[in-house]
């Protein structure tokens, strides 16, 4: 028969497979003997005792019938080289991935369009970013093959199933070549430095089965005729053509939102949030949330249990009716440029399998909303008017009811960010104390950011909303954690691309856009997911819809 089982154990008893047995022969009160084997299900760390980590793990263990392990569900793609209809992709991120799988998987050849490079070509562009300030409107941590995600940590948690099945998406990462480890830890991780060959593993399959993956295309306009998408044409003017179009461009494509506005089709302001990125000694994290012994020096290594993860934390706090949050948290992790554009800063973090870098760092977050942005451009009229002028947009619609209103506001932001850091994606810091008091510090620790920090007040960067918010947010959260408030703590200009600022509205019944007939807005640019996990649900949810509508 077979059995769940539920241990409570030390990290030490966790990482022993005899204390493991000894554990389950006294739960189940029956000899080892009858214990034929078990794979783990559920895995989650518990650290809210001060005198005890525990491990908790769900077993599905075989007593009395042979041990058969995990069932990892691996999918055999049939070929779609002649296949009736064909399907365009824009963007080659989670969303696009996956959807072009599920295409395959219902017989319909999938066209992937990639503005970007290929996962082994972007390297040489981030390298160029991080250590010589340029930066590749095309090829950058947010575009290329395998979106966002692939350069910025490989984070799989989500909270969000109602676009699809969680355990789905993970058995395909895993057909792919991620650990198993992820179907069962409580918060997956796959690394920045793995995601890459996954991603490449995937993109091949796409190819055997007879899909096609174009690099370096990135669209320009589309061709609708009759309100009808018959395909796009990209910035070589090469025209390309399908029965329907995915749109999964990512929440970094402005341009494309752009081209929405200037055809007259309907987007929506989206509130999102923005903020900035902090980063601690891990040590220091690890000695708050593990209750281990404070490093006297940082950074430093830690004291935590061997058989214990680097330590990570989420915090929420409503500060004035408004929430402030820590965002995309990556222990033993890195703060990376993620700019699209020249003269605008934005930064992200990231973090390999290991997690065995010094700091770590979170996105630290306020909520954004278009009553804030329009508030507080109000103040900046010149400049947004400027921007709208550039655009040809100044006689269409007033700026407050502009639809792109809050991807202005993000766009101030962070050219205020990078002016503060002084150019070549330098960016401006203080320490998080300083910061609370509006005190420039005189000297910034050490950080993993390889562009570099520049001390500034950031007052000058961040609107005062989100300014003051961060400063009750960091004293209230000091509260939570017990040393998280600290000068030790550095404080890093602009955390800012969260999440779409625009959605692209779609048809509830087939998910079309809700004007144009075969344009399927997806994934997070358009405004229905929110990381790699849900922008792969929704990605395979409107290529399972487009199936249906071809196969009527």
């Amino acid at each position: 028969m077979q059995k769940k089982i539920v241990l409570r154990l030390t990290p030490d008893e966790a990482a022993n497979e005899k204390a493991i047995e000894s554990h389950l022969v006294q739960q189940l009160g029956i000899p080892p003997t009858r214990i034929y084997g078990y794979f783990i299900e559920k895995e989650s760390i518990d650290a809210r005792s001060r005198k005890q980590i525990w491990i908790n793990k769900t077993l599905h263990v075989f007593v009395d019938e042979p041990f058969v392990n995990r069932s990892i569900q691996h999918i055999e793609y049939s070929s779609v080289h002649n296949a009736a209809h064909k399907v365009l992709i824009i963007g080659a991120g989670p969303a696009g991935l996956f959807a072009a799988l599920k295409l395959i998987e219902h017989g319909i050849q999938p066209i992937i369009l990639e503005r970007g490079k290929s996962v082994r070509e972007r390297r040489r562009d981030l390298a160029k970013l991080n250590k010589e300030g340029i930066v590749n409107e095309d090829s950058n941590y947010c575009f290329g093959e395998g979106g966002a995600g692939t350069y910025s940590d490989g984070k799989l948690y989500t909270r969000s199933n109602k676009r699809g099945s969680i355990d789905s998406i993970l058995q395909r990462f895993v057909q792919f070549g991620a650990d198993e480890k992820i179907l069962y830890q409580s918060h997956p991780h796959i690394g920045t430095n793995k995601l890459p060959h996954i991603i490449a593993a995937m993109r091949q399959q796409i190819i055997d089965a007879g899909g096609l993956c174009f690099f370096e295309q990135r669209v320009t306009d589309f061709v609708i005729e009759h309100n009808v998408i018959k395909g796009v044409i990209t910035a070589n003017c090469q025209q390309w053509h399908g029965n329907a179009v995915i749109l999964a461009t990512g929440h970094s494509a402005r341009d494309i939102f752009h081209l929405f506005f200037r055809k007259g089709l309907a987007i929506e302001a989206k509130p999102f949030a923005l903020g900035v990125r902090v980063e601690h000694p891990q040590a220091l994290i690890d000695a708050i949330q593990y209750h281990c012994p404070l490093p006297t020096a940082f950074p430093a290594h830690s004291e935590r249990n061997a058989h214990l993860p680097p330590a990570a934390y989420s915090l929420v706090e409503q500060v004035n009716d408004r929430g402030v949050f820590s965002f995309c948290m990556c222990p033993g992790g890195i703060i990376a440029p993620a700019a699209t554009s020249p003269n605008e800063l934005v930064v992200n973090g990231w973090s390999p399998s290991k997690r065995n870098n010094p700091f770590a760092n979170s996105g630290m977050v306020v909520q954004v909303n278009e009553a804030d942005a329009g508030q507080w451009l109000q103040k900046h009229k010149q400049w947004l008017q400027l921007q709208m002028q550039e655009k040809m947009y100044a006689k269409k619609e007033h700026y407050l009811q502009h639809p792109l209103l809050l991807l202005f506001f993000q766009q101030w932001v962070e050219q205020q960010a990078y002016a503060a850091g002084g150019g070549k994606f330098v960016a401006p810091a203080q320490r998080m104390v300083d910061f609370v008091n509006n005190k420039i510090s005189t000297q910034l620790p050490e950080c993993s950011y390889i562009p570099g920090v520049q001390s500034a007040s950031l007052q000058t960067v961040l609107p005062d909303f989100i300014h003051q918010s961060l400063q009750k947010g960091f004293y209230q959260f000091g509260k939570k954690m017990h040393g998280y408030y600290t000068n030790e703590a550095l404080v890093v200009a602009t955390e800012s691309r969260t999440s779409s600022p625009v959605r692209i509205p779609r048809k509830t019944e087939n998910l079309q856009h809700i004007q144009v007939k075969n344009l399927y807005p997806c994934g997070e640019g358009a405004g229905y997911a929110g990381g790699i996990v849900s922008a792969a649900m929704d990605g395979e949810l409107v290529a399972a819809t487009i199936a249906a509508t071809l196969h009527l």
